[in-house]
């Protein structure tokens, strides 16, 4: 890997995007926030505008629901920390268009060749009972595996619960 990658999981409301945003400033590099969210209702803008006001002028706002190796490729360099939430939310929007096999592909193969520290934000799904419907099991497994391969493409992983970073693979352990 050309760039640092860090993953950092955990459940709704965990803490996970204010741990991730810090990260991204402490980095002392120029704060690009990749939105992979789109505002269908009303709970969902404030959502988004609860997160844009944590963060101050000096982030710069891509947002893109579907093409984010694309998006990563663009935005990449050296002297940047590219910060991406949520993959979850991203994973949704590709299954919705049907375009998870390639789009999951794609950001596999980018995300090694990229220059500049990645922070990828997901939520872990996975913790709780088996699913319903085939939609939602779907969902879950595909978040799993995703999760798996970018554990083992990134130099740094945290999950975080209660507001609390638990860190499951660190630089040095690379």
């Amino acid at each position: 890997m050309n760039g640092f990658c860090e993953l950092i999981l955990g459940g709704a409301r965990s803490g996970k995007s204010a741990l991730a945003e810090q990260r991204a400033q402490d980095s002392g590099l120029e704060c690009v926030y990749v939105a992979t969210a789109t505002a269908g209702d009303g709970e969902m803008r404030a959502r988004i505008a609860h997160h844009r006001q944590r963060r101050d002028s000096s982030w710069a706002l891509v947002e893109e629901p579907v093409s984010l190796a694309d998006a990563l490729l663009q935005q990449q360099g050296s002297e940047r920390c590219i910060l991406v939430d949520c993959l979850t939310l991203w994973l949704s929007n590709c299954l919705h268009q049907q375009c998870w096999p390639r789009e999951r592909a794609r950001l596999l193969e980018v995300l090694p060749t990229l220059s500049g520290h990645i922070i990828l934000v997901s939520n872990e799904t996975g913790l709780g009972v088996v699913p319903m419907g085939e939609l939602s099991r779907q969902f879950v497994d595909e978040a799993g595996f995703l999760h798996q391969r970018l554990a083992a493409l990134c130099q740094q992983v945290t999950l975080t619960v209660a507001g609390l970073p638990l860190s499951l693979k660190s630089p040095r352990e690379v």
